[in-house]
């Protein structure tokens, strides 16, 4: 009996350090304050395909019954594809409340499966079970991504311009074609669109010229609140900079949708 039950506590101290029971917490049906836990959500709008999120409530989410947060959607880059969800922390904002626990947003980070991209409409999707699910201030949700996740950001943001207060694509790039269309369909609301886009200067994997041709297309479509902050001496890591700067967390706050006239 003893050496089974040493056994089983050798197999279980492995899969920790392999980071596999980190699954374990897919099931579980809430988040304590102030840490970030793995879920399982199940889009009401794509019924066979489960999505894999690290999820962060605000300190005092649970203290308070009555409060609504605001939303942070995270994006993350091609490197963190895959099954294991905790590769989802090793960048942005997941990465940055794990010393920040007094983050003052609603914290969701999806992963995306291998081999595959940023799908507008399944993230649409999985917006929508999360403002059902948590106690979200719809009109202060925030769009944020890095890499392939900035390009995500780009495509989601523009073609769903009313349902974001802000959005900060980092390194990313998009198809003008979204902006036109929501011009044709959603004018109002895009040009209503907080947007503040960064990008490194000698990027050699995602070039500067695809956040300005973005950029350009939004002050094109009549976006004031439009800026793009590029770092001359970066290459592709500006998200570390950029999700570093308490200065972006503070600017986002400060949107939150108004009723489009």
């Amino acid at each position: 009996m003893l050496l089974r039950q040493m056994k089983i506590f050798i197999l279980l101290a492995t899969m920790a350090f392999l980071g596999l029971t980190g699954c374990s917490t897919m099931t579980k049906s809430t988040s304590s304050d102030g840490t970030l836990q793995a879920k399982t959500f199940q889009p009401s709008r794509s019924a066979s395909e489960k999505v894999k999120c690290l999820v962060f409530l605000p300190e005092g989410y649970h203290a308070d019954s009555a409060k609504r947060w605001p939303l942070m959607l995270f994006l993350h880059g091609s490197g963190e594809r895959g099954t294991n969800v905790w590769k989802v922390a090793f960048h942005g904002p997941p990465k940055y409340v794990k010393t920040h626990p007094d983050f003052p947003f609603i914290l969701v980070s999806p992963q995306c499966p291998s081999g595959k991209s940023w799908q507008t409409e399944s993230l649409l999707s999985l917006l929508d079970d999360v403002t059902g699910k948590y106690r979200v201030d719809t009109n202060r949700v925030y769009l944020t991504g890095l890499s392939m996740g900035g390009y995500g950001v780009w495509s989601l943001g523009t073609a769903y311009p009313e349902r974001f207060a802000a959005i900060a694509p980092i390194c990313g790039g998009g198809e003008t074609i979204t902006v036109l269309l929501s011009v044709y369909d959603k004018l109002a609301a895009l040009k209503a669109l907080p947007v503040w886009a960064f990008h490194g200067a000698k990027d050699p994997v995602v070039s500067l010229e695809e956040s300005e041709r973005m950029v350009k297309a939004l002050k094109a479509a009549g976006c004031k609140d439009v800026q793009l902050t590029v770092y001359p001496e970066v290459e592709h890591n500006s998200w570390e900079q950029t999700y570093n700067n308490p200065e972006l967390y503070q600017w986002l706050l400060r949107h939150e949708l108004k009723p489009v006239k």
